[in-house]
């Protein structure tokens, strides 16, 4: 498999949110803004790719026994160094994501790619992979958060650590209070992140049932 399939299975394919319903925790927490989405995502994939490396260059060195173990203190490693580093240039969005950027040591998608592929594969496509996964949840992550942020809120993209407040700050005065107004507070709650994954799960199961019955009916008439 070439690097561009592996890096679209995990955007499209196999997407860890929207495929594999994995790593709901932080899906479902933080998906409050984009930013935070968006934060939580790139710390994910960074260490989606050094632990999938890391783990591809150590793999025959480690006893068998003890893989988990070993898989668990790499990705520790890196979950410790962007932790650090988000405290150091983005101290907002790293106060936000507060607890969850520790939990990515124990995140499913993390040590399911190092022992489902990493543990397998060569370094390049490991990196490949982690690169496609890591993207794709923070893919998955992104648009839940448009969509709740929008509709919570009545804005979007808000950054505190880059001092933007946001799109409304740009629009006319009237329209930016008009939509604050419509927003549904819901949808920035836990009930909010339920119903949205909910409806993005079921279009997109719908989306891939029509495919596949097109794809059928075109290789019958054909």
């Amino acid at each position: 498999m070439s690097f561009r399939k592996i890096v679209k299975n995990g955007l499209i394919d196999e997407n860890p949110t929207f495929r594999l319903v994995l790593g709901m925790c932080p899906t479902l927490a933080i998906s409050t803004s984009v930013v935070n989405g968006i934060g939580m995502g790139l710390a994910a994939t960074f260490v989606l790719i050094g632990s999938n490396v890391l783990i591809s260059l150590v793999k025959n060195i480690i006893p068998e026994e003890i893989r988990i173990p070993a898989y668990v203190v790499i990705i520790a490693t890196f979950v410790t160094i962007v932790d650090k580093l988000m405290a150091a240039f983005v101290p907002g969005i790293h106060g936000v994501l507060g607890i969850y950027i520790p939990l990515i040591v124990v995140n499913c998608i993390i040590l399911a790619r190092a022992e489902a592929f990493a543990s397998k594969n060569s370094v390049g496509r490991s990196f490949a992979d982690g690169v496609g996964m890591g993207l794709g949840f923070t893919l998955a992550l992104t648009v839940i958060s448009i969509i709740r942020e929008f509709l919570g809120t009545g804005n979007l993209l808000v950054a505190k650590d880059f001092d933007f407040n946001g799109l409304s700050s740009l629009l006319p005065t009237g329209l930016a209070t008009t939509l604050k107004n419509a927003a549904a507070l819901i949808m920035i709650l836990p009930p909010g992140a339920f119903i949205t994954l909910g409806l993005m799960l079921g279009l997109l199961n719908y989306l891939s049932q029509r495919k596949s019955k097109v794809q059928k009916e075109v290789s019958v008439d054909g």
